[in-house]
């Protein structure tokens, strides 16, 4: 980003490396506050506000650019002075003293719109940062934004002649802050576009961080694109940032448009972002490219397999449509998958637990099903009845993670450090537990999200052996004594129930009712068939022989009333399960 500030839809950008504003002078005078202006007043025009027609009168002024100049003058007058000696000594402003009140509404409202707008600190990491202070960026960061309510509390003090008593400290200078800096990485032949793009080293969320993307759900799948996307879509390097993300032990670099870097940034807490020595000369395994303009003007979103570069390449389109963060989530664990059964690892969509009861009891548990089956509510249940039964818990994945065979044994292994969970199916006051470091998506809709760290890229990359394997069932209601686990006594029954994927829909998608996706998995299994296939028969045949139990977790979270219930009967029944299982001894097969 080579520009001082850029306001694109509902995003700031605030480049610290060209300029830094650290008095309240500077901030008036600054590029940033006259654009804010600018799109409040186009903003409050259109909506024919009171607020605006209010200015407008009280600076006998409608031309734009000049209404905001005298704006700017009003506002650096009253850091110094209150409206009162502002009315006495300025012929311009005499009206200003018994228009006060309105005066402050308008000031409220334009800090409003600020405070609404998703605001990012940037600063490049280079040898000479012209325009940024001698010092920590963080520091930078807190000072700018104390600087903003600085500002913001001077003027309202100012009009209103007196001081609160009251004193709120909402985060009123920026959300997010990021460090990024020139990776060196081999860019292949027919990937320049990609050149110049800055990666992100650092992230700072001023938690909670709650964005509104336009969309709450996902729709389709990702299908296989005949031609490299590059090749036919326009990319201006100075309008995007990369993440990279370490994603289980491969390695990928996610190119987001800045209108879409909502979903950039809420990566970081979901996947571990590796250091530059880690990057430095390294191309990745998987590339996605988020919010490019395809030169068809279609709605694209996609995967090529770029054999001669051994990479694989995902491309989401901009459109309004793609403004949602199951699309870049999904996006980056369907190539992860499609690499994986290349390699002949089995991907498994569902959640991995290992559990210690209280009574010594121990195990491995994966609980496959796709989205809104009850997985992740399975696992919050066990988190909720942690005092009564369990000693101690661990999750390895809560979303998507991978089968191999390692020494005879059936191994899982994660993918994400963190989790995207649904929130209306959880606990109530979940959210408030995991406010401080959570990110909040959309949560006064339907399909209300939340993105939380659950574990540690050391705990996810380890590799624990499968101790016990469930399919999640959330359409079958359990009769008067039945319990919540079965175990099937072969595989062939086993596979037929994990390959159809059967679930109740739960708004999730764009699904509703009674629904299939193969093997439960449409990330990856369900664009490669044939060869997930042969991967089951050898993995299923692999734990049967091995005398590792599996079976079907009804969880009846598709059962109106049951939303809470369900999982809770579910966690209950597994624990007692758990009880009967021989535990391992082996301390290097368990997390200590």
């Amino acid at each position: 980003m080579k520009k001082e500030w850029a306001l694109s839809k509902n995003k700031v950008l605030i480049n610290f490396s060209q300029r830094y504003c650290d008095t309240e002078e500077k901030v008036l005078n600054s590029e940033g506050f006259r654009s804010v202006l600018d799109h409040y007043l186009r903003y409050a025009e259109k909506r024919e506000s009171r607020s605006y027609r209010f200015i407008v009168d009280l600076m006998e002024e409608k031309d734009c650019d000049r209404l905001i100049a005298r704006i700017t003058q009003l506002c650096k007058l009253l850091i110094v002075m209150d409206v009162k000696e502002l009315s006495s000594g300025f012929e311009e402003y005499k009206n200003v003293y018994k228009n006060r009140e309105p005066l402050r509404k308008f000031v409220e409202e334009v800090y409003t719109y600020w405070r609404n707008l998703e605001r990012y600190a940037i600063i490049h990491d280079t040898k000479i940062t012209e325009g940024f202070l001698n010092t920590s960026f963080m520091e930078a960061k807190d000072k700018f934004d104390k600087l903003m309510i600085t500002v913001y509390r001077k003027i309202t003090n100012n009009i209103s002649m007196s001081e609160p008593t009251v004193y709120r400290q909402v985060p009123a200078g920026s959300n997010v802050g990021m460090i990024v800096y020139d990776a060196i990485w081999p860019i292949p032949m027919g990937y320049e576009i990609l050149d110049g793009i800055p990666f992100i080293k650092e992230i700072i969320l001023q938690s909670p961080y709650i964005t509104y993307p336009k969309k709450n759900k996902r729709d389709g799948y990702f299908e296989e694109l005949e031609l490299n996307p590059l090749r036919r879509c326009g990319i201006n390097a100075d309008r995007f940032f990369c993440y990279p993300a370490k994603v289980g032990n491969l390695l990928a670099y996610i190119f987001v448009e800045r209108d879409f870097l909502t979903h950039g940034v809420s990566l970081a807490n979901l996947f571990e972002l590796p250091s530059d020595l880690e990057i430095s000369g390294r191309k990745p395994d998987l590339l996605v490219i988020f919010g490019a303009e395809d030169h068809r003007g279609e709605e694209v979103s996609g995967f090529y397999e770029d054999d001669e570069n051994e990479m694989i390449v995902g491309y989401v389109s901009a459109d309004e449509k793609h403004d949602y963060f199951g699309y870049m989530k999904k996006m980056v664990l369907t190539l992860n998958n499609l690499y994986n059964i290349r390699k002949g690892y089995l991907p498994i969509h569902g959640a991995m637990v290992h559990i210690e009861l209280k009574d010594g009891s121990k195990a491995n548990v994966v609980i496959v099903g796709d989205s809104g089956a009850g997985k992740s509510e399975s696992i919050e249940a066990f988190r909720a009845l942690a005092n009564e039964y369990i000693s101690d818990m661990t999750i390895v994945f809560d979303d998507m993670g991978t089968f191999k065979l390692e020494n005879n044994l059936v191994k899982g292994y994660g993918t994400e450090i963190g989790a995207f969970v649904r929130l209306d199916d959880l606990e109530a006051g979940y959210a408030f537990k995991e406010l401080d470091r959570s990110i909040f998506m959309n949560p006064d809709r339907i399909n209300a999200r939340l993105i939380t760290p659950v574990a540690t890229y050391d705990e996810i990359s380890k590799g624990l052996p499968i101790d016990l394997l469930l399919y999640a069932n959330n359409y079958d209601e359990l009769k008067d004594g039945e319990h919540a686990v079965e175990i099937y006594e072969n595989s062939t029954d086993a596979k037929d129930l994990f390959v159809a994927g059967m679930r109740m829909a739960k708004g999730t998608t764009t699904e509703n009712g009674l629904s299939t996706s193969f093997f439960a998995n449409p990330f990856g299994p369900h664009q490669r068939k044939e060869e997930t296939l042969e991967l089951i028969d050898e993995y299923f045949d692999k734990l049967y022989e091995i005398d590792v139990p599996v079976g079907v977790l009804k969880t009846q979270l598709g059962i109106e009333g049951m939303e809470k219930e369900g999982p809770r009967k579910a966690a209950i029944d597994l624990f007692q399960l758990i009880k009967k299982l021989k535990s391992s001894g082996d301390e290097n097969e368990n997390i200590e």
